[in-house]
């Protein structure tokens, strides 16, 4: 991991790409959509190429076909029934993202504000902000209080954030550490993030879950050194790490990657941080960001890599499909997109998902992304998950997410019963489970070390309306 990368690198002539360029342009296989969807129907294991067809209900038409994508999503929903039946899960949960600071440059963010604005000299204005470990930490105790028992935590990859103490030494020893290993130090900044581990060691407490540290996050711990990501994980681990974000893998295919995200780690890097983080002994989630440059033939490979992975490891909990949101990206600002994904492919990933994932349980819509309407069709095409309570959302938010960032108990019952499904409170990893009774309200988180049912923001806004203003976790 000493080999550096440009911070902030962009694709050269990324405004002008178009899907042509790449292999995958117009999507074709030697398949046919009825035998794949035959072969999804039977529970015979799908090919790369069968679940291409089915994503794009048949390479031998052009667009989506309307009578074949209810197909598709029909069989999903059945195998969803089959495999897990009529319950959806959901956790008590919060966000907190410990900084915006970024230098990567990925194109389909608008998460991050350039690292030098946060400098002590910097003169340049922004939205953004780093939070101490202090902060981290009464972060959680709040959210304890409310009956919490999972944390996430995403960020930006601070110049300043190194693992440990020993990182520090290593990355500052560097003739030109800012240029060769995007590092600066602490005292560079208006607000010290601490170290990876402080902050680790700070969110965990309570007895909550600590969900955090994604692929790209582990190499920016590691950059500079040659260290495994086993050995990386381990000491996370230590320090209060439960279980990692299978996030940062947007599309598995290096040639979208190459266009949305040059600056960060390839697709052989990121399955080796997915494995040094179960090899680690923590549980792993995976993504999909999709509905932007790639093509549906790039969803397929990308949903090989994950299940080649899972039939390696067997330690990846659930798959969660994000929907790319445009308005407020570098990808839409330099017009190399114009919208995100169809619905109907919203639903297609999902049920596509659902039929070739066959050795990961759990499929995950999300309300985030998609509102309610839409979240709860998507439990119709083969997902069984509706997310968490969150609490605060920052990523979305800030790409032009219209669907609030928080979600109540009561909330959850009305929506899930209204499709006649049963409410389950889940733990993180899935193995702990709570059957709600909807006629028992109101509702409020019980798996929590702190929650004994009580709901767990009386009187405040859920935030489903677009628009409609919501708390943050640590306002």
């Amino acid at each position: 991991m000493t080999s550096a990368r440009d911070p902030d690198e962009v694709a050269p002539g990324a405004g002008a790409l178009g899907s042509d360029e790449f292999d995958f342009a117009e999507p074709s296989t030697d398949q046919s959509f009825e035998n794949a969807l035959a072969k999804a129907r039977d529970g015979t294991r799908l090919t790369v190429d069968d679940a291409t067809e089915l994503l794009a209900t048949g390479t031998d038409l052009d667009g989506i076909d309307p009578v074949r994508k209810e197909r598709v999503l029909e069989a999903a929903d059945r195998r969803r029934r089959d495999e897990v039946g009529d319950e959806v899960t959901f956790v008590a949960n919060l966000n907190n993202n410990v900084t915006t600071a970024c230098n990567t440059g990925c194109l389909f963010c608008n998460f991050k504000d350039s690292a030098h604005a946060f400098e002590v000299d910097s003169d340049v204005d922004h939205a953004g902000f780093t939070k101490t470990p202090a902060e981290s930490r009464a972060v959680v105790e709040d959210g304890l209080d409310m009956g919490i028992y999972e944390v996430c935590s995403v960020s930006g990859l601070h110049p300043a954030l190194a693992l440990n103490g020993e990182h520090h030494e290593i990355l500052a020893a560097y003739d030109d550490p800012a240029s060769e290993v995007n590092y600066k130090p602490p005292e560079r900044y208006a607000t010290d993030p601490g170290t990876y581990l402080d902050q680790i060691e700070a969110m965990s407490v309570g007895g909550v879950h600590l969900h955090s540290m994604t692929p790209e996050e582990a190499y920016h711990a590691a950059r500079g050194t040659d260290w495994e990501y086993q050995t990386v994980y381990r000491e996370l681990a230590d320090a209060g790490l439960d279980s990692a974000p299978g996030t940062a893998a947007e599309i598995l295919v290096d040639e979208v990657r190459d266009v949305i995200c040059p600056g960060k780690i390839r697709t052989d890097d990121w399955v080796a941080a997915m494995e040094g983080a179960m090899s680690a002994g923590l549980d792993v989630t995976s993504t999909m960001m999709y509905g932007h440059v790639e093509t549906v033939a790039h969803r397929a490979e990308h949903l090989g890599v994950l299940r080649d992975l899972q039939d390696r490891t067997g330690r990846i909990t659930e798959f969660v499909p994000l929907s790319f949101i445009h308005q407020n990206t570098p990808l839409y600002r330099h017009g190399v997109v114009d919208s995100g994904p169809s619905r109907d492919e919203d639903e297609l990933v999902v049920a596509v998902a659902r039929l070739f994932l066959d050795n990961v349980d759990h499929v995950q819509a999300s309300w985030v992304k998609s509102g309610d309407a839409h979240g709860l069709k998507l439990l119709n095409c083969g997902a069984d998950d509706f997310m968490g309570t969150i609490l605060s959302e920052e990523i979305t938010k800030r790409a032009g997410g219209e669907y609030g960032e928080y979600r109540s108990f009561d909330d959850y019952v009305e929506l899930i019963t209204a499709i006649g499904r049963q409410p389950v409170e889940r733990s993180t990893d899935y193995r702990t489970r709570r059957r709600i009774d909807p006629d028992d309200g109101p509702h409020g988180p019980r798996l929590g070390p702190r929650a004994d049912g009580t709901p767990m923001l009386p009187g405040r806004s859920s935030g489903r309306e677009a628009g409609t203003e919501s708390v943050d976790a640590d306002d």
